[in-house]
Formats: C-alpha cells, structure tokens, sequence
C-alpha cells in the first residue's frame, strides 16, 4: 500500500470515528495527516458529510497548498494545516472539531485548565484559547500556532477545538479527552472554583505518557 492510500484511509476511519463520538456535526471539523515518505498531507474535503465520504474523496495537497491528488475541493482551512505542519515537525496528524463543551468554553474564551491527569497526560498542559480570525484565513492559522506553541491541544474562540498528535489515533484520542476536559471544568465551575494540577507535575505526567505509557513493542 502505498503513502497516499494509507494516508487517505487513515483520514476516511478518523472522520468516521469522529462523527461516531460526536465530536462534530454534519460537515464541519477537519482532518489531515502528513503523507509517509512524500512532502505532502491528505486532508477531508469541504462541505461533505463524513458519513458518506469515501477513500477518493480525501484530498492530498503539497506544502503549498496545491492539489496533487483527488478531485475534490479541499477544506478551506488548508492554510491551518499547513501552517502547523510548517512550525512543528513533531505533528505527524490534525483534527478539528466542534465538540459542545470545548466550543462554549472557547466562545467564552476560558482555556482549560490541567485539572485531570488525562488531560495533562495528552495536552501537555493547559489548553489554551487562540484569538478570533476567520475561518481559513492566513490570520488564523497565525493564532493557532502562537495560541499552541508547546501544547498539543488548543481552543479556537467562537469556533471549535484542534487536536494535534504524530498520528491520528493520537490526535482522536486528544480532542475527546480535552472534549471530557471541558466538561468537567464547566461542572467544576458550577461547584467550585477548579483545582489545577501544579506545573511540575503536569511536565512529569507528560514525560511518562510519552516514554512510557501503554504497551512497548520488545
């Protein structure tokens, strides 16, 4: 099988497994992962439900945006995608969604806060809320990255939430936990003022779900 096919089938199962979760709706939300081997990302097209989309509708685009393979229109937040893969070459995957709780905490841009292991575990820290630009704007993809820097999750205000991993197993797995994440902290915010996990920990726990969570090959 070759990097494209791969690529393109990884993007068609996460965007079912993503609406299967509902961590979206209809079309919004995105989904892309570098192509293994070739300096290009396949990527979901716009306006599709994902429900119907099948392996020929996955996009692959180069690095600068341009249309290799497919014949649908990509997502407009191709300059995003790019943008990130450009600035951190430890991003290997991307998903976007427009999951309820992380989108009212980013409509009222309030990060969230590490208050569960989990969510320090997979996002590195607190997420925080990238600052309003429009949708597939250049200006966005800017926010974005600034808002990210050494965290693998981020708010996008009045928008949805980004996700970011070496692949896109990874990637799922932290737009649901940030998902739990803010709805917790908008339990907690009902009961109590929430509780953070301090900074050292945080950077310990993070340290021991990279390099030693979960089962090693031998």
């Amino acid at each position: 099988m070759d990097g494209i096919k791969r690529a393109r089938q990884q993007v068609l199962e996460a965007g079912r497994e993503m609406l299967k979760k509902g961590l979206v709706a209809a079309t919004w939300g995105n989904i892309s992962c570098r192509v293994e081997g070739e300096n290009c990302i396949a990527i979901t097209p716009s306006g599709m439900e994902y429900d119907i989309l099948t392996e020929e509708d996955i996009v692959v685009v180069d690095m600068q945006g341009k249309v290799v393979s497919g014949h649908r229109r990509p997502s407009i937040e191709v300059p995003l995608h790019l943008h990130l893969y450009e600035k951190r070459e430890d991003i290997g995957a991307i998903v976007h969604t427009h999951s309820t709780y992380a989108t009212a905490l980013a409509c009222a841009h309030k990060h969230i806060s590490p208050i569960v292991e989990e969510l320090a575990q997979v996002a590195g820290g607190d997420v925080r809320v990238a600052k309003y630009a429009l949708p597939g704007s250049q200006l966005l993809a800017t926010n974005v990255v600034t808002a990210l820097r050494d965290r693998y999750a981020v708010l996008l205000a009045n928008h949805g939430m980004i996700g970011v991993a070496k692949n896109l197993k990874e990637a799922l797995k932290v737009c649901e936990i940030v998902e739990k994440g803010a709805k917790i902290t908008i339990l907690c915010n009902v009961i109590g003022q929430p509780v953070p996990i301090s900074f050292d920990d945080v950077q310990t726990m993070r340290r021991t779900y990279v390099t030693d969570y979960g089962q090693r090959e031998t």
